[in-house]
């Protein structure tokens, strides 16, 4: 059985950037919606016995019955989406990215500047409600894109891509406080990514 990442930080501890309503919602309603959705769709095909998340959305296509793929893509990207989204948030975040990851983030962006201005282009340019990723694979390597819903790339790629940070551009995470306007939300999430967080997601994809 799945469950929610515990938060580290109070529902209230990342204002101004994100509200404690918006939190308190996203969390308990959102968030654990998606991780029960899951946890029922489970028990409908013995193939998702046992495995972990990853697993599961890389080898999607071994859910035969339809109808079961498509509630364990949705809710299952739901849960790990918002697991990895809580889990790299925090009030002592912002700042810049050190070490292997700042490095490895001049070779593929050219500057921390760059990676920003193309992730938060992703992310408000994504039409609808989905995702802005930056992701990474074992050689390594990051890229930027975007995903529509709850896929993310280990879906979409089969597990090639990991997403190490994603910026959640459902209208849940930001529109009671930004409204319609999801491109000052973007902007105020770089004052709480946590890029430590970040950083170790990165070496676990790299091994």
């Amino acid at each position: 059985m799945f469950k929610q990442i515990n938060l580290r930080y109070d529902f209230n501890a990342l204002e101004p950037s994100i509200d404690e309503l918006t939190m308190v919602t996203h969390y308990t309603k959102h968030h654990a919606t998606y991780t029960n959705n899951l946890n029922s769709a489970l028990e409908k095909d013995s193939w998702l016995s046992g495995k972990t998340i990853e697993e599961i959305l890389a080898g999607l296509d071994n859910v035969k019955d339809e109808a079961v793929r498509t509630a364990v893509r949705n809710n299952g990207g739901g849960f790990y989406n918002h697991n990895l989204y809580f889990d790299t948030l925090s009030p002592s975040g912002g700042g810049s990215p050190k070490g292997v990851l700042a490095a490895a983030i001049d070779k593929d962006f050219g500057s921390f500047d760059g990676l920003k201005e193309k992730l938060s282009a992703a992310a408000v340019g994504r039409f609808g409600s989905g995702w802005g990723w930056l992701s990474a694979n074992k050689n390594g390597d990051l890229k930027i894109s975007s995903s529509p819903n709850q896929d993310n790339p280990i879906l979409e790629t089969k597990g090639e891509w990991s997403p190490i940070f994603g910026i959640d551009v459902w209208e849940h995470a930001y529109y009671l406080k930004y409204k319609n306007v999801r491109a000052d939300y973007v902007k105020a999430i770089y004052d709480v990514i946590d890029w430590e967080r970040v950083a170790d997601y990165y070496a676990k994809v790299r091994g």
